[in-house]
């Protein structure tokens, strides 16, 4: 959950690592810091909070000459937040110096082992646990390099870690290895660029190669080399860089979250491009067709995933099951591998993630594939981990997602997994006619997307109205349960106010003990199936001095009698409903953390990319 960005070349080293460090510090902000070597010399230097508290650290120092180094910005783990804990750490004999994202599970015996020895520890993290490993082992003068070294320090260790290590000894070589945290390693001009993230190369390489699990690189200003923990040799694939530079920067937007917010109608028409054929009726997605037989067959459907990813999914569980009429269930990743889950012959599991690389997901992916399950993957990020391992998959194209909180991933989401609902539908009973209307429908959303997006100043107003209240609720059915939850969670994560999304039905069953006098209660109140249910549940809010803010249908004029305030959506088809309003939730909780004198991009204790279980 930390960002790592390390260069070796011709350059001077500092400058693109503060780059790098400023583009990846939406992956974790709680420190930072930089070493270089210099000759011989290892410098190093740390600062608490932001990129630009280092950057100011550094001017004082009057920078770090060098043209390999290693920089960090952290997510707390281990130990707590301050100066000493922040990465790159250091060992006392040799001048080796490291940083590290994921968590070293036996870092304690190691750490015990260690101080039996002699080893003298500064800080509270597992990461200089490594590092002091690293430098047990070190043994030049007996063969043992740093990459034999830090080949060694890994076959002891457990848990995961992306990891890029220097030493002074060997002021031209670094070393870089990874399991289950993102490591790739950017090819350029006798130089390279190691990054958690490819935000932090794009702009200095188009080329890189994906580390896999237990896999070790060797690189020099002349080539780089990877092998296994073991020292088995590799051959790694190199790939092309997909992102745009441009993609990630904040053009005329204040924040990466609006900008992305206003970017779903765009990214929702890349992700539907080519894939509906609808002369046929037929949704095409080249990354399933090798298994549409088995998917056809199916005999039952897993999604799993975590945060607004987890929200999506339970809305991919509402679509398989209304339109292919397969029965289909939504899990927590985090819970799902841990209770023995059963799998029975003929299952599908499908792993929902933005990043591709979330932890929980990906070990609940294993756990289903190990007993025997048929894998998919909706993923946004190319050449990320969970489409790597996974059977097949598809591809959101909306982009990259800098903003922490997840908005266009969210609705890129729901329109793959509602793809992906017809694509199995088609092939099982539904009619090409009945297919063709809802893509008809489903073309329609971005436009549909841009008339909410033309409301965002009377969002702003309304949202004013109720920002100084502490406690909201969230309430929906049917398809928009889910889009109560994701609301909740977006005001949740950026503008620090408790809010808790449910079933409106479930409010009757305890939680509507909490609505007081003006306390704000958001019904997803568009009009569908249990519409006359949603007003009912309205009128039980009122009752007891709820202000009910409703997102509603255009044209109900109903709904104005029965809510303090309206926001109209257009209307559309219920299935394809949560993509279009979820969109005033999502501006909403932005207005709400603007008032609130928040930084909405880096919201506090939260990570985009939760590597880490």
């Amino acid at each position: 959950m930390c960002g790592i960005v390390a260069y070796i070349g011709n350059k001077q080293a500092q400058p693109l690592l503060l780059e790098g460090l400023k583009r990846l510090e939406y992956r974790g902000y709680d420190s930072s810091g930089i070493a270089t070597i210099d000759g011989s010399s290892l410098k190093i230097a740390k600062a608490v909070g932001r990129v630009a508290n280092l950057e100011a650290e550094l001017d004082s120092l009057g920078g770090l000459q060098g043209s390999i180094g290693i920089a960090h910005t952290r997510w707390a783990t281990h130990g707590s937040v301050n100066k000493l804990n922040a990465h790159p750490h250091r060992d006392r004999d040799h001048g080796i110096s490291l940083i590290h994202n994921g968590i070293i599970e036996n870092y304690a015996s190691i750490r015990t082992l260690l101080e039996a020895k002699g080893h003298v520890f500064e800080t509270e993290t597992d990461t200089e646990v490594l590092g002091m490993l690293i430098s047990h082992l070190y043994d030049p003068d007996n063969g043992v390099d740093l990459e034999k070294a830090v080949q060694g320090a890994l076959r002891e260790i457990r848990g995961a870690y992306a990891i890029a290590v220097i030493c002074q000894q060997e002021p031209d070589v670094m070393v870089c290895a990874r399991k289950g945290s993102p490591l790739l390693i950017g090819i350029g001009s006798g130089e390279y660029i190691v990054a958690s993230d490819p935000s932090a190369i794009i702009s200095h390489a188009s080329t890189a190669i994906t580390l896999d699990d237990y896999s070790v690189a060797r690189l020099t200003r002349d080539g780089f080399r990877t092998t296994t923990v073991d020292n088995v040799e590799l051959s790694p694939k190199v790939m092309q860089l997909e992102m745009d530079l441009e993609e990630i920067e904040l053009g005329d937007f204040e924040h990466y979250m609006l900008k992305e917010i206003y970017e779903q109608p765009d990214a929702l028409r890349r992700c539907l491009k080519g894939r509906l054929d609808k002369n046929e009726g037929k949704v095409v997605l080249g990354g399933l067709n090798t298994f549409a037989k088995e998917l056809v067959k199916s005999r039952r459907v897993i999604l799993t995933a975590q945060g607004t990813a987890l929200h999506s999914a339970m809305i991919g569980e509402y679509l398989l099951e209304d339109l292919a009429k397969i029965p289909a269930e939504c899990e927590y990743a985090s819970e799902f591998r841990y209770r023995n889950p059963l799998i029975e012959d003929r299952s599908v599991v499908v792993a929902v993630s933005q990043s591709g690389e979330t932890a929980d997901t990906l070990a609940a992916l294993h756990e289903a594939k190990d007993r025997g399950a048929l894998s998919l993957g909706v993923i946004n990020v190319v050449g990320s981990t969970i489409p790597r391992e996974t059977d097949a998959g598809v591809y959101l194209r909306v982009g990259p997602e800098i903003g922490v909180a997840s908005t266009k991933a969210f609705t890129g989401q729901v329109a793959v997994l509602t793809m992906i609902s017809l694509f199995m539908a088609r092939r099982r009973m539904m009619s090409p006619e009945a297919s063709a209307r809802l893509m008809n429908e489903l073309e329609r959303v971005p436009d549909m997307i841009e008339q909410v997006l033309e409301t965002d100043k009377r969002i702003a107003e309304i949202t004013a109205k109720y920002v100084h209240r502490d406690n909201w609720l969230f309430l929906g059915r049917g398809y928009n349960y889910p889009t109560a939850m994701e609301g909740a969670l977006k005001l949740k994560e950026i503008s620090y106010i408790h809010a808790e999304g449910m079933p409106a039905a479930e409010m009757k069953h305890g939680p509507i003990a909490l609505i007081d006098e003006g306390m704000p209660v958001v019904f997803i109140a568009n009009q569908g199936n249990q519409y006359d249910k949603v007003l009912s549940n309205i009128e039980e809010v009122r009752a007891r001095g709820g202000h009910v803010i409703a997102v509603a249908t255009e044209g109900d004029k109903q709904i104005e009698s029965l809510a303090e305030d309206v926001l109209y959506v257009p209307a559309v088809e219920e299935c394809l409903s949560p993509m279009v309003t979820v969109v005033p939730l999502q501006l909403l909780a932005y207005h709400a953390a603007l008032l609130r004198g928040h930084d909405v991009d880096k919201p506090r204790n939260l990570a985009k990319s939760v590597t880490v279980e």
